[in-house]
């Protein structure tokens, strides 16, 4: 008797976690095998994991708390990205950093993007050089040029006056660009001038010098350029220069100098005098351009067709057409579509659809023939790409590929949109890279789920991972994964539950 009671207690002792068990899960409905939860129910069903820190916010990060290149990594990223979301906090770091990797890094990328809010930090920099990297002063001066400044004048000046030949190419530079346009065009010009004449630059300043002339755009210089090119004992270098200078100038008052350099017996003041003629209009300054592509010196050709595509000069599209066609350097028919392109007639879109359709053409003229139609008419022509774009991989034709798909990527057509979408279903990584840039330059944002999928940087690739998420927040979509499950409707008469 005392055994079997023994029994029992241990019996029930053994049976109690397995009732308190049953009776917690009292009422939840067992799922039978058969009617287990699909992918999406399940996600639906995953207690919610807290979502990885915006990328704003890992950004920040970096710029509080990074080392040098991860914060050169940034700034590249940004610059690839042409994203401003930064730059603010940038602007702040640039007045407290004295590093010269993060300090060049942040003036080359606003001045690339010509921003403007270090001028006060950049002009510091200058006045305050001997306490500063050389590296940090030129990007510096650099970055005055390109936002063109007019308050930088005056340090810039003081900086080519100081005769440090350090910074005397930089400076110039800058100078002639901070002054373009400006009240103070024509001072700048001035100051130029002088320095020229009697400061005694070398070879390489006095070039300098010349260039910066015509990026101020001031009239005052045009004379001092004409009697340059007008000397034939003057260095060719010089002479090309000051051609190009007139060009940017643009006023007529420069041309007489420029035709006259058109007969040059030197083949490279030849080429840059035609080129020289773009921004002229006149039946002599069309004669001369036409006659150029003549020339038995290929880069008076190339410098004919640049300016033929400058002027729309539609007298030129026969020649154009011939160069495209029979030019036996590569980079004369470059110039001679590109200009094609430019101009874009009825008459050039043909001869380009020709180029861009004869397969037996080289894949560096059908490429660049491709880019010149979807430049003029995407709405078009973008589905003709698209279709030799998958006969050239069928092909395996790589590089033609390749080519393709560059010049589709920053298209703007509605028919890209289906692309994308094959492309972030069964792409390669670059071919979702290019997906992804034509989602944000056509605004598909009815492709958000497709790109959502992408967000896991476990199951995909990092950089794409980021570049997905990247786009979402620019098209000014959500970026969470589930975002989509948790906001959809349910269909008519059928409860939120049952999703």
């Amino acid at each position: 008797m005392k055994f079997w009671k023994s029994f029992v207690l241990l019996l029930i002792v053994l049976m109690c976690p397995l009732a308190i068990s049953q009776e917690a899960g009292e009422g939840a409905a067992a799922v039978p095998p058969e009617q287990a939860p699909t992918d999406q129910e399940a996600a639906l069903q995953t207690p919610a994991i807290p979502a990885p820190p915006a990328a704003d916010e890992k950004q920040l990060s970096i710029l509080r708390y990074g080392t040098e290149t991860e914060i050169a990594n940034l700034i590249q990223v940004l610059k690839t990205n042409k994203d401003s979301s930064l730059d603010s906090e940038l602007i702040t770091l640039t007045k407290s950093s004295k590093n010269k990797t993060i300090l060049t890094g942040i003036f080359a990328f606003f001045g690339d993007m010509e921003k403007p809010g270090l001028e006060e930090r950049a002009i510091r920099i200058i006045d305050e050089r001997d306490d500063e990297a050389n590296e940090t002063v030129l990007a510096a001066v650099n970055y005055l040029g390109h936002v063109k400044s007019n308050e930088a004048i005056e340090p810039l000046e003081n900086l080519i006056n100081s005769g440090e030949s350090r910074f005397l190419n930089a400076a110039i530079r800058a100078l002639g660009r901070a002054g373009k346009g400006g009240e103070g065009a024509d001072d700048t010009a001035k100051y130029l001038l002088d320095y020229y004449s009697e400061r005694n630059p070398n070879n390489e300043d006095q070039r300098e010098i010349i260039v910066a002339l015509g990026e101020t755009g001031s009239k005052e210089v045009v004379a001092f350029l004409s009697d340059l090119i007008k000397d034939t004992e003057e260095r060719a270098v010089l002479r090309m220069a000051a051609l190009e200078s007139l060009s940017k100038i643009g006023d007529h008052g420069g041309l007489p100098a420029i035709i006259e350099a058109v007969s040059s017996a030197d083949p490279n003041v030849r080429s840059s005098a035609i080129a020289a003629l773009g921004p002229f209009e006149g039946e002599e300054a069309d004669k001369a351009i036409l006659e150029g592509f003549r020339d038995s010196y290929y880069r008076t050709r190339i410098g004919a067709a640049q300016a033929a595509g400058k002027r729309k000069l539609e007298a030129a599209v026969p020649y154009l057409k011939f160069r495209a066609e029979n030019d036996d350097v590569p980079n004369a028919k470059d110039e001679a579509i590109r200009a094609l392109g430019s101009i874009g007639n009825s008459e050039a879109m043909g001869i380009l659809d020709a180029l861009f359709a004869e397969r037996k053409n080289s894949d560096r003229v059908r490429i660049l023939a491709g880019e010149m139609l979807l430049k003029n008419d995407a709405l078009n022509y973008t589905g003709k790409v698209i279709v030799e774009l998958d006969d050239s991989k069928n092909r395996k034709q790589t590089a033609l590929y390749n080519g393709f798909l560059r010049i589709l990527g920053p298209g703007q057509a509605p028919s890209l949109e289906a692309l994308a979408k094959r492309f972030l279903a069964s792409g390669t990584v670059i071919e979702k890279s290019y997906a992804l840039d034509m989602i944000l330059n056509n605004e598909f944002k009815d492709l958000a789920p497709e790109m959502r999928i992408l967000l896991d940087e476990k199951k995909n690739n990092a950089s794409i991972a980021r570049k997905a998420r990247a786009t979402l927040e620019k098209l000014g979509l959500d970026a969470d994964p589930q975002a989509q499950a948790q906001t959809q409707e349910p269909p008519a008469g059928q409860s939120p539950e049952a999703l």
